[in-house]
């Protein structure tokens, strides 16, 4: 029997024994409360609220822009719905970086007004006094290297990461540091499958990749990516599992017609 199918709620302890069994980790991304409940009652391990909220829920170009009062919002409505996968939220662009009191502040408001399990943090390094301090506070933190999106306007573009040897040297260094910060786990996103392979076997924690190849402990993808709400999005890391906005157009246009040529509401639809 699988870990995940023993235990009443999943921990990132549960994420630990998974990996220590070579089990490999569901995580999807959820922003609501009726999303969020389909997705944990499929049985998914993880779900991350994620600043790509920004994108897909908000219609920004980018994850910057979402603040924390927006992450909160979206996470208490996810923690409402999830009885028994674990809960990790991002923080936001410019509510960690550079100042670990900061980091803190925005970690605890997170886990206290929306009551997820854990909070997300892009970096390595650079970030690990931010990090230290939010586990010194019994705070699970997620790591996140490779692509990392709130970092768009200093990368200048999405492509794949660490393709060179200085940054490819540097990722590996950085998973390390995770590591003896305390994270429970690492996300590693767009970097070549050999490198994301080789990041995994160094670490006792779990890897989640997006667009990491097949090596990693798990894998994460945006919902409606995956769901493919989102018309036209198809990167060659994402498999497409359903055509729901195909599904959904075509219910909202037989409604129109059933309204406008008074189909609907029939007899049996009224009181």
């Amino acid at each position: 029997m699988s870990v995940h199918t023993q235990i009443k709620r999943i921990t990132t302890n549960t994420l630990h024994e998974m990996k220590s069994r070579g089990e490999r980790i569901s995580m999807l991304t959820a922003y609501d409360y009726s999303m969020a409940k389909v997705v944990d009652e499929a049985g998914i391990d993880v779900i991350l609220v994620g600043d790509s909220a920004s994108n897909v829920m908000a219609g920004h170009e980018t994850t910057l822009p979402i603040t924390l009062d927006q992450m909160i919002y979206h996470a208490a409505s996810v923690v409402r719905a999830a009885t028994r996968c674990l809960v990790v939220v991002d923080l936001p662009f410019g509510t960690y970086q550079g100042n670990s009191k900061e980091a803190l502040n925005s970690a605890i408001r997170i886990m206290k007004e929306s009551g997820a399990h854990a909070v997300k943090l892009e970096g390595g390094e650079e970030i690990r006094e931010s990090i230290e301090r939010i586990i010194t506070a019994g705070i699970p933190v997620m790591g996140h290297l490779g692509l990392t999106p709130q970092s768009i306007h200093k990368f200048g573009t999405y492509t794949v990461r660490a393709k060179e040897e200085a940054e490819a040297y540097k990722l590996l260094q950085d998973v390390l540091v995770l590591q003896e910060a305390g994270c429970f786990g690492v996300v590693l996103e767009k970097i070549p499958a050999s490198l994301a392979a080789q990041a995994t076997a160094s670490l006792k924690i779990p890897t989640i990749g997006i667009g990491a190849g097949n090596a990693c402990d798990g894998q994460v993808l945006v919902i409606h990516d995956m769901l493919g709400l989102n018309k036209g999005f198809k990167p060659r890391f994402l498999r497409q599992y359903a055509n729901l906005y195909e599904v959904m157009s075509g219910a909202v246009k037989a409604y129109i017609s059933d309204v406008k040529s008074s189909d609907f509401p029939n007899e049996k639809e009224q009181y």
